[in-house]
């Protein structure tokens, strides 16, 4: 196990009638940025708890944040923020919400261009915006960790960043409040955090007992909750073991002390930006084709994967990380996932792709730093 330093200041409150607390978590006469997306919240009820919950505070509200929150989208909330000296932003919504708050949040006290926040991987920002947020996607982990994802779609580009200074000041997480979902993002609820936990679970045995544990934990409770899920039943407790579960798989516990990934993701984020895939469809995609490709130095992991979550009790390790890789992806299938370009009838451009993937990478990517531009090319092709 590596050394690791945790921290996770994240305050959650957790279950039925929750967005009643908001009264005791913000302050009398806060001036409060109200951030959603299309506006769902306002016909399933959501928005008016929440307003009903604010009544003390200045609400300012700012609609219309994109699946894949766009820059140019996000920049105009960070203006109203700079003149109406927002004091807390809350974002009311799934991940894609809450990462745009975290951009907003910051680059609302960034002297520089904002852009660098999401291109200078060393940049260290001092100062940024209170957030709160109340979820009603379960997917990201986004309500419970310091990281973003953030599109421009003008130029085709799709960056993460992180900073400590974004973790949100407290998270609201009320299992009813998906009941309108429609099966489209539940399908992509499942799929978002499955690979989460990949990514930091499928890399190197590093005889992490506990990180792992838990990993295993909320794969299997994804597996087992998915059909349910994805069929929309309003099953308090089905839905709240999801909403826990895609909480659980980034908010930092099975993260520590093992080495990460993310390759999936940076070739996923690519497809998105350029295609126009879901996050999840995406990551559906390139998962599987990406552990074989890196089969060698996965194959412990797949191995328990294929043991410990699977339930397969062959002993020769190198079968059984081989079947691991077949179950899973029978297993998107199974939830009306595919998992081909072809499927979606995307013929990709691996030399366009590869290249906008290294803009702005320091190097190599993957746990070991050995997927260079060809190894990316080789998986998009095997993906195709």
């Amino acid at each position: 196990m590596h050394n690791f330093t945790f921290y996770n200041p994240v305050k959650i409150l957790f279950g039925k009638g929750q967005i009643s607390q908001l009264s005791n978590l913000v302050s009398a006469n806060k001036k409060i940025l109200l951030a959603y997306g299309g506006g769902s919240i306002k016909s399933n009820g959501v928005y008016q708890q929440v307003m009903s919950n604010l009544s003390n505070a200045e609400v300012i509200e700012f609609g219309g944040i994109e699946a894949n929150p766009d820059y140019d989208t996000l920049m105009k909330a960070v203006q109203i923020c700079k003149e109406q000296k927002i004091d807390l932003i809350l974002s009311v919504g799934g991940g894609s919400i809450i990462d745009g708050c975290k951009f907003i949040a910051l680059a609302a006290h960034y002297d520089g261009d904002p852009w660098d926040i999401l291109t200078q991987k060393d940049l260290v920002c001092h100062n940024a915006i209170d957030i709160g947020v109340v979820q009603t996607l379960p997917a990201t982990g986004s309500e419970m960790n310091c990281g973003s994802v953030i599109s421009r779609r003008k130029i085709g580009a799709k960056q993460a960043f992180g900073s400590p200074l974004v973790f949100p000041k407290f998270a609201i997480l009320d299992p009813e409040t998906t009941y309108s979902l429609p099966i489209r993002q539940l399908k992509n609820g499942i799929i978002d955090p499955f690979i989460h936990v990949t990514e930091q679970y499928i890399t190197t045995d590093l005889n992490t007992p506990i990180q792992d544990g838990i990993a295993e934990t909320v794969l299997k409770t994804l597996i087992s909750v998915s059909h349910d899920i994805v069929s929309g039943t309003t099953d308090y407790d089905t839905r709240a073991s999801w909403m826990w579960a895609a909480t659980n798989a980034l908010n930092g516990y099975i993260g520590i002390g093992v080495d990460h990934d993310w390759a999936t993701h940076m070739i996923g984020h690519e497809l998105t930006a350029a295609y126009g895939l879901d996050h999840g469809q995406s990551l559906a995609i390139i998962a599987p084709q990406l552990w074989r490709h890196q089969f060698k130095t996965k194959m412990d992991k797949l191995a328990k994967l294929g043991r410990n979550v699977w339930g397969l009790e062959n002993q020769d390790s190198e079968i059984v990380a081989t079947q691991a890789i077949i179950l899973t992806e029978e297993f998107f299938h199974s939830i009306g996932i595919q998992t081909k370009l072809s499927d979606f009838k995307v013929k990709v451009d691996p030399e366009a792709i590869t290249e906008n993937l290294f803009r702005y990478s320091n190097g190599n990517i993957g746990e070991h730093k050995n997927i260079d531009a060809q190894a990316v090319k080789e998986i998009l092709l095997m993906a195709q």
